[in-house]
């Protein structure tokens, strides 16, 4: 694939030499769209995480200095599995968001997240995600949890998301 080639799906590579995960993902839309598709709590509601699963918020004020917490239910089950995560809001910002996430059933491990939006021009945008967790296991704990699956479909949704905003104008 070419450096240049649009990111269709999400990249996601693991650092050899300090316990990070790295995302990357195109959107149709503008780097306005696509953070505030993070910000807002009925839009993030609606696309985060895999297809088989619902999230209610909890909580929410993202701005610098609040905090998040949701929890995502398997659609088919309302009442049965369900995964709760929390965190806060370090900075929220035009052109970023620097936040912690936690998930609840794992509360000593906090990871520290970036996410940088890169407007590419023609409507186009790239998002550039960082997640820097407490340790080397957890982050194999979490890559091994079907994280790729969730963060794929999420952006699927999202990519659906954005594309229906984008009609409604």
């Amino acid at each position: 694939m070419s450096p240049d080639a649009p990111l269709t799906t999400a990249r996601i590579s693991a650092d050899p030499d300090l316990p990070v995960v790295r995302t990357a993902r195109d959107f149709h839309a503008s780097p306005q769209q696509v953070l505030r598709a993070h910000t807002d709590p009925e839009l993030f509601a609606r696309w985060i995480g895999p297809h088989d699963l619902t999230t209610r918020i909890t909580r929410w004020d993202a701005t610098t200095g609040g905090a998040w917490a949701y929890t995502a239910f398997r659609t088919a089950d309302p009442e049965g599995e369900s995964y709760s995560f929390h965190g806060s809001f370090h900075d929220v910002l035009p052109d970023r968001i620097v936040q912690t996430f936690t998930y609840d059933a794992w509360p000593e491990a906090v990871t520290l997240e970036t996410v940088r939006v890169e407007d590419l021009g023609d409507g186009r945008t790239r998002l550039h995600g960082r997640s820097l967790y407490d340790s080397f296991d957890s982050r194999e704990q979490m890559l091994a949890s079907d994280m790729e699956r969730g963060v794929q479909q999420g952006y699927e949704a999202l990519d659906a998301l954005l594309t229906e905003q984008g009609e409604q104008r």
